[in-house]
């Protein structure tokens, strides 16, 4: 399939373009960049939600019984053609190390969307990248934004306290804990506690939930939030009941109502959306330019083998990697030998 013809597929909002299109996004496809200039323009509609914690949260279950909530919501501003909120989810899963895929692929938690046309679900494997997200996920959600989904939400794989890149990636963050493994002394960790515009503590059947919610509030109580900041709520589910998703689809809806585009939130991660969306092209475009810039310097600046044996001298002291990186650095603008 062509470029254009993908690009004209996506925007259609065709399973299988919107497949494909991931599908090279994920294997750094050299057509890729094609594709995104072709959908670009298109985007910057749908809503992004994120929702990150760490491993046995529930997030699944959570973002199942969400995205239930988001199509039954007749009131969710902005849809595009009057049938009901068209949802995309990306759920990030760890990478097999046999196959290179998604461990958890087949996504059983969400397999009661399968039969719903307005539903996109995917896996993406993580890769090796850190963060909580995969490299491709940001791209992943503009070609959903270009297929028509309203709302797009982004399920991290379970992180820790410093796997935040979720906050770069969404225009809410709903911050997922779960009592009695710990996460109360979790909570009071910097990182994940910046990131939440949302607090919730699921499976809050469990013994320790009131005590978990009680020190996500204690933290927040130490922020000295001016007049009209956004103070996150911390709200309590019990995902495989469906106990609280309204409660959390309200809170979502009271926080995109609290942030138009220029109005203040919370410090640096709860900046209007406006400054969200800079800060995520800012990083696109940093690692947009990293990955070229490599690229530039194996394929054109050094020879075969050449890094190789640069990688090598540094981890024999014979050179330091700021001297290495320097001379790297001039030869990738060093101009090209006449030919």
């Amino acid at each position: 399939m062509s470029s254009a013809a993908l690009v004209e597929g996506v925007v259609a909002g065709d399973p299988r373009a919107v497949a494909r299109a991931i599908s090279l996004l994920e294997g750094d496809d050299p057509s890729a960049d094609d594709l995104m200039r072709g959908i670009f323009r298109r985007t910057g509609r749908a809503y992004v939600i994120g929702v990150t914690g760490p491993p046995g949260a529930g997030k699944s279950t959570m973002v199942d019984r969400l995205v239930r909530a988001i199509r039954g919501d007749a009131g969710w501003p902005e849809v595009r053609d009057g049938e009901g909120p068209r949802v995309g989810v990306l759920a990030v899963d760890p990478t097999s190390p046999f196959t290179g895929g998604a461990v958890l692929g087949d996504r059983l938690r969400l397999q009661s969307h399968a039969g719903d046309d307005r539903v996109f679900i995917r896996s993406m494997a993580t890769r090796g990248q850190l963060g909580g997200l995969a490299r491709a996920t940001g791209d992943a959600a503009l070609v959903l934004d270009a297929a028509g989904c309203d709302v797009v939400v982004i399920e991290t794989v379970g992180v820790g306290q410093d796997e935040v890149d979720i906050v770069g990636a969404a225009d809410v963050s709903v911050v997922t804990l779960v009592p009695g493994t710990g996460d109360d002394v979790q909570a009071l960790k910097a990182g994940i506690m910046e990131i939440g515009d949302i607090f919730v503590v699921n499976k809050a059947d469990r013994d320790g939930a009131d005590r978990l919610a009680a020190a996500i509030e204690a933290m927040l109580g130490l922020h000295d939030y001016e007049p009209g900041e956004w103070r996150p709520p911390v709200l309590r589910t019990v995902a495989t009941r469906g106990s609280g998703i309204p409660d959390l689809l309200q809170a979502i809806h009271a926080f995109r109502t609290a942030s138009p585009a220029d109005h203040p939130l919370r410090g640096e991660a709860g900046s209007s959306r406006a400054e969200r969306e800079r800060r995520r092209s800012e990083a696109r475009l940093r690692d947009i330019l990293g990955r070229r810039f490599w690229a530039h310097l194996e394929s054109v600046r050094l020879g075969p083998g050449e890094l190789a044996s640069i990688v090598a001298a540094v981890a024999a002291r014979e050179v330091d990697p700021y001297t290495a990186a320097s001379d790297l650095l001039a030869r990738s603008v060093r101009p090209s030998a006449a030919p």
